[in-house]
């Protein structure tokens, strides 16, 4: 007879395994020795060969990660290869500032979409790279040898840095691979990551905002999600395929890997996988660091940026040109904003912080028992307390500096022009004519998405919270005027500030650039926005970023420790690193979720949700006058649902976070399900402690992406270039030629 304890046991060490089986971000050449088992318990058909291999293509090779040139090993996004012709899809937000660039009130593709119907037509941008993995290695050992256990702290950090060096450049063959070592578990290992970029990457269609960004700021990170959040690039290749600057001679690139895109449906339960490159989770923080970001540091931010929106978005109401001009820059404004909201919901649902302080209570109980233990990790905890304690009023101070001072644009933009103090220095001339016209080109681009109201209203927000709640030993000189000369008004030292730099105004400016010589640096000296930026700056290099540094490397050794400790402690636990935007592979399964007492969440949301949203008095929910026949009509071709719904986005338990956006989500023959590209609010937390019970992937499904570039779009063309596959017992059968039945 089973007992309701031994019954209680055993339902609690399988649903320990569930949460097991779908938490983590695992590297590649983890699988095998980790996670592969426990995939194939929850359905996956493949072998760990097919998603990583560095000797037979495999899925990774039909991956990307997206970078901006400027810092190629940051990947901002993802995305996959979806046809031989170098076809690449990701979010619309991915893509949401290349579009952005190309548009004015003229050419408006932010509202109104762009399509290129040929290859002609499609439009270049620049700055934008397409990461492919070659491969992964753990160097370890490489790193670290030649490092005696009671090195000195600098000894052993040079050691390790030249070590960095000589690996990557073997691994970057003379300037053929870009190639990154990076630590893992706090310091604990080393990987070293190769990739190949390609650079000619060309914008070939994107929805509207009103499919693309439907349900903007409102419905981001929430649930039920009728976002049609995706876009479409082409990669370019030179004539041997390899990585070429924009030409007219390149061609597209042909893939070593596409995915084949599955239509036949998805289920409760199927299982799912989501490959590609999250940015940052902390999952290993201790509690003091947790307790920091929930009750300082995230309150502080969301305040600031409660006040900057509430700005902004009355801007963008009141004024079609400011919706286009500073529509990117709410979007990047409101993300952080809503997610540190959830954040700390979740965290207070799931009552992290006493869960971290149980965790530390057991680890302090383990290593008490050996003295060696005892030696090596005894006083970690202490010492966390004690450095926390010492980094919380600078690190909120710093936080107030680059969310205030640093965020205005304006003050960023007259930062920038220190790089003329250089041109008084005796420089040569083709080094000066080549900083005016930097200058020139970034005054254009600045100006571009401008509003001078907007801008001194954010400004004097972001003054008016930098004066209330930074300590006066760290206000700029410059902030201190509100005091000794404008008799604690913001408005007036505002207006003071708007009046007398040149910065605000184009005309001015342009004047200035065209006019210049190195006499006229003096003037610059003088601008107000000039003065702030250097004061700021100098109070933080000098007073702030010192403490910070030396508080932050303290912890980040001490965390290698404990990790070190907690590894040891646990030495049964399948422990996988932090992301840190390299290449990962996460996976679950297709699943609703209750986010509240008696409430439900199905798993699928269809057209039919934002039919039920039209609200043609809000941006946001304008569904498009096409979109509305074609769901009147039930215009939904092999892309419904069996009972003739338009699906549109599905939940599943995929771990993802940041850099996630534009994921392929796979199916359990590695078919593409959609692309991922949000968590639900409920489970944003999921970067420090992970809820298999609340914490949801959503994706976007592939078959209404098909649907409007056929359907609604007309480019059905670029459906031609894809392989689509559907399950051979499946009630409908396909129209398109291109289509393959499978078994």
């Amino acid at each position: 007879m089973i007992t309701r304890s031994l019954l209680l046991a055993i339902l609690t060490l399988l649903l320990a395994q569930a949460a097991q089986a779908v938490e983590g971000m695992w590297l590649p050449i983890m699988l095998k020795k980790y996670t592969i088992q426990q995939m194939e318990e929850k359905g996956f058909k493949l072998t760990a060969d097919d998603l990583y291999s560095i000797n037979q293509e495999s899925i990774k090779d039909a991956v990307v990660g997206l970078v901006h040139m400027s810092n190629p090993y940051h990947h901002f996004c993802s995305g996959q290869i979806i046809s031989n012709q170098g076809l690449m899809l990701t979010n619309h937000h991915c893509g949401y500032d290349y579009i952005q660039s190309h548009s004015s009130v003229e050419n408006d593709y932010l509202t109104n979409g762009f399509w290129a119907m040929n290859q002609q037509e499609e439009l270049t941008n620049d700055d934008l790279g397409v990461c492919f993995l070659n491969r992964m290695e753990d160097v370890t050992l490489k790193i670290l040898e030649n490092i005696e256990v009671n090195s000195d702290e600098f000894v052993r950090d040079s050691i390790i840095e030249s070590n960095i060096r000589n690996i990557e450049l073997q691994a970057s063959e003379n300037g053929l691979y870009y190639a990154k070592v990076q630590p893992f578990f706090a310091g604990n290992e080393y990987y070293l990551s190769v990739y190949k970029i390609y650079t000619d990457v060309r914008l070939v269609g994107a929805p509207p905002s009103a499919i693309g960004k439907f349900g903007g700021d409102t419905d981001n990170w929430m649930w039920p999600r009728h976002t049609g959040d995706f876009s479409l690039f082409r990669i370019y290749a030179d004539t041997n395929n390899n990585p070429a600057d924009y030409s007219e001679s390149n061609v597209p690139y042909k893939p070593a890997k596409v995915l084949d895109i599955s239509i036949s449906g998805i289920n409760k339960g199927d299982f799912t996988m989501v490959l590609g490159y999250p940015g940052t989770t902390t999952q290993y923080l201790p509690s003091y660091a947790v307790a920091m970001q929930k009750n300082i540091i995230n309150p502080a931010k969301i305040k600031i940026r409660t006040q900057s929106l509430n700005i902004i978005k009355a801007a963008m109401n009141a004024d079609p040109k400011v919706r286009i001009q500073y529509s990117s820059k709410a979007a990047g404004i409101a993300n952080g904003w809503k997610k540190w909201m959830g954040e700390n919901i979740g965290l207070e649902r799931m009552n992290t912080i006493k869960k971290k302080q149980q965790l530390e209570e057991n680890f302090q109980d383990w290593l008490v028992q050996n003295e060696v233990t005892r030696s090596e990790y005894g006083k970690i905890l202490q010492q966390y307390e004690k450095l926390y304690t010492q980094l919380t009023p600078n690190l909120l101070a710093a936080v107030y500096f680059n969310e205030t001072l640093f965020e205005s644009e304006t003050v960023d933009l007259a930062g920038k022009f220190n790089a003329l103090d250089q041109l008084t220095k005796g420089t040569e001339k083709e080094k000066s004519d080549k900083t005016i016209q930097s200058l020139v080109a970034l005054t254009d681009q600045f100006y571009k998405n401008y509003n001078f109201e907007t801008d001194k209203k954010l400004f004097r927000a972001y003054i008016e919270f930098f004066y209330t709640n930074v300590p006066k030993e760290f206000h700029p000189e410059m902030v201190s005027l509100i005091d000794s000369k404008f008799k604690g008004s913001v408005d007036d030292f505002t207006n003071f500030v708007y009046q007398k730099s040149i910065f605000p105004y184009p005309e001015k400016l342009h004047a200035f650039l065209a006019t210049f010589s190195p006499k006229k640096v003096k003037q610059l000296h003088t601008d107000p926005m000039v003065i702030i930026y250097n004061q700021a700056l100098a109070v933080y290099m000098q007073s702030l970023n010192p403490v910070l540094k030396v508080t932050n490397k303290q912890i980040n050794d001490l965390h290698q420790k404990y990790i070190k400790g907690l590894r040891e402690f646990q030495a049964n636990k399948q422990f996988y690193p932090d992301a840190n935007s390299t290449f990962r592979i996460a996976f679950g399964q297709i699943d609703n979720y209750i986010p509240m007492d008696a409430v439900t969440y199905n798993y699928q949301t269809t057209l039919e949700g934002i039919i039920e949203k039209d609200n043609p008095d809000i941006y946001d929910y304008k569904v498009p006058a096409r979109l509305k026949e074609l769901y009147q009509n039930k215009e939904f071709g092999v892309f419904a649902n069996p009972d003739g719904t338009m699906p549109v986005c599905f939940t599943a338990s995929n771990h993802t976070t940041g850099g996630n956006s534009g994921s392929p989500v796979l199916n359990d023959k590695g078919q593409l399900l959609g692309i991922n590209f949000d968590r639900n609010w409920e489970g944003t937390m999921s970067d420090i402690m992970y809820d298999p019970e609340m914490c949801r992937n959503i994706t976007l499904d592939i078959r209404y992406i098909l649907f409007i570039i056929d359907k609604f779009a007309g480019a059905g063309y670029l459906i031609n270039e894809m392989n689509l596959v559907k399950e051979a017992n499946q009630d409908r059968l396909p129209i398109q030629t291109n289509v393959t039945q499978s078994q």
